[in-house]
């Protein structure tokens, strides 16, 4: 069993890369890919530790790009920006792609930081920048459930109590693409992206498809009628993967995407999304349901694409 999508303290997890690595080993993962939030810094440390286990380790980061060709759905369209899994990267600091990446962090720091002021204008005047970096650890790993954390922390009278609802609720109203404190990402585009990354190397695969495409319409209806669509565009910008096994869904779902996915020609790859106690719900390897088991074959795939 593999995982293929994870994350660390070096983003918006909670686990250091050593943590993940012995969970990983005790539930006896063959293969990782820790898929940090635009940052390959975690690499060193998670490369270390999985050699001290035995764990073959992908490079890899997840990063938000603009979706060019696919608008979201609806009367109003508008922009739509997706999660993007990247396989294999380069790690030398002057690649094409590391520079890409550098650029996605410069716009997460401002973007954070004019969360803060809008939210502070919202009502919520006890929340500092200051204190969501303490939550997070570091500037550069504040992520929305840093935000989500201080929100219920300093003000549980404008967003109640933390809970599995509450989180869901909070990221509804306030922080999520509809909600009042929402704040468009970069402008780099998935094309932008992929054409620094040719010759690397690098494999790419869309994250969570249904969470990015579906604009919140997710049943077996719709799926059929959508996704062909999407993969077939992806694949003919250069993505050789879909997270099919994604850890949030269930097994039907996982299944009807598998085969939609090889239908497309492309290659159905899977994690967890697995965050630590920040997301306590998902599980490494096995996600939300419990019963996630990525294939080693798909590892094996990849490796062969490149």
């Amino acid at each position: 069993m593999i995982d293929l999508h994870t994350h660390s303290l070096f983003s918006d997890g909670t686990d250091t890369p050593a943590e993940l690595a012995q969970k990983a080993h005790d539930l006896g993962l063959s293969a990782i890919a820790l898929t940090d939030h635009d940052t390959t810094d975690s690499h060193e440390e998670m490369a270390s530790a999985c050699r001290d286990h035995g764990i073959e380790l992908v490079p890899g980061v997840e990063i938000s790009l603009h979706e060019d060709q696919i608008p979201k759905s609806g009367p109003e369209g508008g922009q739509r920006n997706v999660h993007v899994l990247a396989y294999f990267v380069p790690l030398e600091s002057n690649h094409p792609v590391q520079q890409q990446l550098a650029l996605l962090r410069d716009d997460r720091d401002a973007r954070n930081r004019a969360l803060v002021s809008l939210l502070q204008e919202l009502g919520f005047e006890k929340l500092t920048f200051e204190y969501v970096t303490t939550l997070a650890r570091s500037e550069s790993s504040i992520g929305r459930p840093h935000f989500a954390k201080a929100m219920f922390a300093l003000h549980p009278e404008i967003v109640g109590e933390e809970s599995d609802q509450g989180w869901a609720k909070l990221f509804n109203d306030w922080l999520g693409s509809e909600g009042r404190a929402y704040l468009p990402k970069t402008s780099i585009t998935i094309s932008d992206f992929v054409e620094a990354a040719k010759g690397s190397g690098t494999l790419f695969s869309i994250a969570h498809p249904l969470l990015n495409y579906l604009d919140g319409a997710e049943t077996p209806s719709t799926i059929e009628a959508t996704m062909p669509r999407v993969m077939n565009s992806l694949r003919e910008r250069g993505f050789v993967g879909i997270e099919a096994h994604y850890g949030g869904t269930n097994a039907t779902t996982r299944a009807h995407m598998v085969k939609l996915t090889r239908d497309a020609g492309m290659i159905p790859t899977g994690g967890s999304d697995y965050h630590g106690s920040v997301k306590a719900e998902v599980s490494l390897g096995t996600g939300r349901a419990g019963d996630l088991a990525v294939p080693n074959e798909i590892l094996d795939e990849l490796k062969a694409a490149r």
